[in-house]
């Protein structure tokens, strides 16, 4: 028996097929080593959705390695650059849909206003800004222009700290009243704010800011709440020239790439053959922008020690300490709460990568979850296991960035502007108890909702 046979389908008669999504078009701004989570992001692990269109920073040398690194690794075409000044005609000729904002911490206001103004939706790697004036006209851009701001605050997204929202929200420790919090920075990590662009505090708002903006938000996501007043110490008291002097620490030298600081576990050398000598060695004679400074020299206008106590809008008290020379690296917090107390402790160990795109990148050595119940026997709680940088957050937020929507977010980790807004309240203030030696009202400084 023979088939019968195929009859033609007309074009009106075929099912339409979906039309494929259009990629969202991103830029990003600033190319020092923490914009490559981003591009790796983009033109690695979601090309489908994405694409780079644009980037835009003072030095042609370090976009020039990035297109470099964009071919090697990914086959992908060279991006557009643009220099600073050439930021508008950018957002004309490439008609980003966002702009990913990676440049030092002062500059990020200025970029993320004049994105949203344009119509553009903003990222910004934490923290949000620096001042009370710049982060007062980030949230006039948001209201004004009605577009979307991002925080990177990839914390939020590890599996231990997920896991303590988790806890908190359960009540299992009944309802909160106080935390202590202590996170160490090693002679590594810790030193690395003090060689390169952050030992400047007009740069970065110095650790209060530029780091413990990160912890800062952890607390206020965990307690769902903001801080209320704010009153710490701070000083400089071992980087520097006037310490290591103290000390009887002699050696004198610029940069850590030089001959004389041959044998000094402090300095670091540039000339790795990879991406440090990429980003960075090659480079500066564009800029005069030196990552490898000696930690133990002067110009250092930023704290090492710092001490803080936080009441939150919810009655919450905090102690909060901060040190950036540990012989180890690693947190350790408790919540006590009216039915018992919750501990985390992790150990991490980090090193500079910047050829990884992740500068600080942690590996859990230990990590521990202890509840300890009023009357009862304490028991640990496994958190799911940590892969990637900032123990495991990485990859979960850049998901959320990229591809929203795949996975439920029940825990509300996506940060946005009054996020970022209440973490740096936080430090800002603790800088000007530093100063003043008096408590600060965060509203006195920027009422917020």
């Amino acid at each position: 028996m023979k088939k019968p046979k195929k009859t033609a389908v007309s074009a009106a008669q075929r099912k339409p097929r979906a039309p494929r999504a259009r990629r969202r078009r991103y830029a990003i701004v600033g190319t020092g080593g923490r914009s490559q989570m981003f591009s790796k992001a983009i033109l690695d692990t979601y090309p489908r959705e994405t694409a780079l269109v644009a980037l835009c920073d003072p030095n042609p040398l370090r976009m020039a390695y990035h297109n470099t690194q964009f071919k090697e690794k990914y086959g992908a075409g060279p991006v557009p650059t643009y220099a600073p000044a050439d930021f508008d005609r950018m957002l004309r000729e490439q008609r980003p849909d966002a702009i990913i904002v990676t440049c030092m911490d002062r500059l990020h206001d200025h970029y993320i206003v004049r994105a949203l103004e344009a119509g553009c939706d903003a990222i910004t790697e934490k923290p949000m800004t620096t001042t009370i004036p710049k982060c007062r006209a980030i949230l006039d851009a948001v209201e004004r222009t009605g577009r979307n701001l991002r925080v990177t605050f990839n914390y939020r997204y590890s599996p231990a700290r997920s896991t303590i929202k988790e806890l908190l929200l359960k009540k299992i420790i009944g309802d909160i009243k106080s935390v202590h919090f202590e996170w160490l920075l090693d002679t590594v990590h810790g030193a690395d704010y003090f060689r390169r662009w952050h030992r400047d505090k007009r740069n970065s708002g110095g650790l209060m800011v530029h780091k413990a903006t990160h912890h800062f938000d952890l607390v206020n996501w965990w307690l769902d709440s903001a801080p209320e007043t704010v009153f710490g110490f701070g000083q400089l008291a071992f980087y520097g020239a006037e310490n290591a002097e103290a000390r009887g620490v002699t050696q004198k030298y610029f940069r850590g790439t030089s001959p004389e600081a041959a044998g000094d576990p402090f300095a670091l050398n540039l000339k790795d053959g990879k991406g440090l000598e990429g980003l960075y060695l090659k480079p500066e004679k564009h800029d005069h922008y030196y990552r490898d400074r000696n930690v133990f020299s002067d110009g250092i206008s930023i704290e090492d020690t710092m001490n803080v106590l936080v009441r939150y809008r919810n009655g919450v008290q905090m102690t909060y300490a901060l040190t950036a020379y540990s012989p180890w690296e690693g947190y350790r917090i408790a919540f006590n709460g009216t039915a018992g107390r919750i501990e985390l402790d992790q150990l991490e160990k980090s090193y500079v990568s910047a050829a990884s795109g992740a500068i600080g990148k942690s590996f859990s050595h230990s990590q521990r979850i202890t509840v300890f119940p009023h009357w009862e026997k304490p028991y640990t709680v496994e958190p799911p296991a940590a892969i990637g940088g900032h123990g495991g957050g990485d990859a979960p937020l850049l998901a959320d960035l990229f591809a929203p929507g795949r996975t439920p977010d029940p825990l509300g980790r996506a940060a946005g502007h009054l996020d970022g807004a209440r973490s740096i309240l936080t430090g800002i203030a603790a800088n000007e108890s530093f100063a003043t030696g008096r408590p600060v009202r965060v509203d006195d400084l920027l009422a917020l909702p």
